[in-house]
C-alpha cells in the first residue's frame, strides 16, 4: 500500500509475513496463495505490499537459484503484491511449537547472522519494484544481554561494518539502495532507543540504523517524541518502523486483571514485561514470571511484550498500547518531511491469543489482517498523507 506524503514522497505500508510461518520457498509461495493475496482482495486493492520473512532455507534457496528468485518476483507481480522491506530477525524455527530465546540466534557476533543478511540483502535487491531503489531490512538488536560481553560486541561491531561495506557494494552493482535497522528489544542488549545511539555512532554508516518498532517503544514506557528526537540528534537514520501494540494493565495488583494477564501468558513467544517505578524501569523476561508472586512491582501499570491486534484492543480490565503507536506516527511521518518512507504492521501473535480470541478459519485472520491495514492506513490519512492506487 502507497500514500503520498504532503512532501511529495511515497511513504509505503505493508504487513509482515512472519505472521504465517514458512521455512522453505515453497512455503513462501504458499503463504502468497493463501493469505497475502486474499488480503489485498479483501482490502478492493490492486496492490498491496508486504514485509517478507525469509527464513535461511527460504533466503539461501532464493540467493543460490536465480531461476527460484525470478520465479518468486512473477509469482509477486502476478498476484499484486510487492515487498520493499524484509523482517531478517527470525533466522529460523518462528513457527515452532516453542520459539521463546531461540528467536535471538544466531545473534550478531555469530557468523552465521553476516551470511543470512546478506543473503536477504541479494534477494531484496532483485525484488523492489521497477520504480522503487530503496528497501529495508530489520534485524535483531545485536544479541540478547546474558550472553554478549566485551569479545563478542567487537565481533559485533565488526560484521556490522562488514555488512555495510557489503551494501555499498551491492548498490554499486545493481543501483539498489539497501538499508539495515536495529530493532531494540526488551530484554536484548539494545533494548531502548536510547541504548542503539552507542553501537550505531561507533559503526557511523548510514546503511546501518534502527528499526522503530512501537510495540517495543511502549513495552519499555519509552516516550516516542524523546525517544524520536534523540535518534534524530544522534543522527541515527530510522530504516522502518513496525506498527504494533502491546499489552497494557493499568492495575496489575487487583486479583481479576491477573487473572485476565494469565490468559496471555502462552508457552511459544517470550513476552517480556515492564513497569515504570521510581527507581527505573524494572522487569521480567516473560509474563510468567512477572505473574508468580513479587517478582514485579505492581503499584503501577504493566506492559507486556505481546503484539496484539491494532485494531481490537484487549477488552477490560486490559488494553493496548495503540495511542503510543498513534504518537509515534505523527513525528515519524507527521511532520514536514517522513522520518522514515517504510512501514510493517506486525502482529504475529494471531494465533497465541486466548483461545476465544484467535482466528478460527483462514478467513478470519485474513479479515483481520485487512482491518488492521485499514486502521494502519486511516491514521496516516488522518496526518495529511493521501492514498495512492
Amino acid at each position: 500500500m502507497r500514500l503520498r506524503h504532503p512532501d511529495g514522497s511515497t511513504v509505503h505500508l505493508a504487513y509482515c509475513t512472519n505472521v504465517h510461518p514458512a521455512e522453505t520457498l515453497d512455503g513462501v509461495l504458499a503463504q502468497l496463495r493463501d493469505h497475502c493475496e486474499p488480503v489485498r482482495r479483501r482490502l478492493g486493492r490492486d496492490r498491496l505490499g508486504i514485509g517478507l520473512w525469509l527464513a535461511r532455507d527460504a533466503a539461501h534457496a532464493l540467493v543460490t537459484d536465480p531461476s527460484a528468485l525470478r520465479g518468486l518476483r512473477t509469482e509477486l507481480e502476478h498476484r499484486g503484491l510487492e515487498v520493499v522491506t524484509l523482517n531478517g530477525f527470525p533466522y529460523e524455527g518462528f513457527g515452532a511449537e516453542e520459539v521463546k530465546y531461540r528467536v535471538y540466534q544466531p545473534d550478531w557476533a555469530d557468523p552465521e547472522r553476516l551470511a543470512h543478511t546478506t543473503d536477504l540483502a541479494r534477494v531484496l535487491a532483485q525484488l523492489l519494484p521497477d520504480d522503487v531503489t530503496e528497501g529495508s531490512i530489520s534485524t535483531l538488536p545485536l544479541a540478547w544481554r546474558t550472553a554478549y560481553d566485551q569479545e563478542r560486541a567487537t565481533a559485533a561491531h565488526t560484521a556490522l561494518t562488514m555488512l555495510a561495506e557489503r551494501l555499498d557494494a551491492l548498490h554499486e552493482l545493481t543501483g539498489r539502495s539497501l538499508r539495515i535497522g536495529l530493532e531494540p528489544e526488551p530484554g536484548c542488549t539494545v533494548e531502548t532507543t536510547r541504548d542503539a545511539l552507542a553501537p550505531l555512532t561507533a559503526i557511523g554508516h548510514d546503511r546501518i540504523g534502527i528499526c522503530v518498532d512501537t510495540c517495543h517503544l511502549a513495552t519499555s514506557f519509552e516516550d516516542p517524541h524523546t525517544a524520536l528526537d534523540a535518534l534524530a540528534q544522534a543522527r541515527v537514520p530510522i530504516v522502518k518502523s513496525q506498527l504494533s501494540a502491546a499489552l497494557h494493565a493499568e492495575h496489575p495488583h487487583l486479583p481479576e486483571v491477573r487473572a485476565t494477564l494469565a490468559a496471555f501468558d502462552e508457552p511459544r513467544f517470550l513476552h517480556q514485561t515492564r513497569t515504570l517505578t521510581a527507581a527505573g524501569l524494572r522487569g521480567t523476561d516473560d509474563l510468567g514470571e512477572a505473574l508468580a508472586g513479587d517478582a514485579l512491582p505492581d503499584a503501577s501499570p504493566w506492559r507486556a511484550h505481546f503484539h496484539v491486534p491494532l485494531h481490537a484492543a484487549p477488552a477490560a480490565p486490559l488494553t493496548s498500547t495503540l495511542p503510543v503507536l498513534r504518537a509515534a506516527l505523527t513525528r515519524l511521518v507527521g511532520g514536514p518531511h517522513p522520518l522514515t518512507h517504510h512501514l510493517e504492521v506486525e502482529t504475529y501473535t494471531w494465533q497465541a491469543l486466548p483461545p476465544e480470541l484467535r482466528p478460527r478459519a483462514r478467513a478470519q485472520l485474513v479479515d483481520g489482517i485487512a482491518a488492521e491495514l485499514t486502521l494502519a492506513r486511516d491514521l496516516l490519512t488522518e496526518l495529511g498523507l493521501k492514498e495512492l492506487p
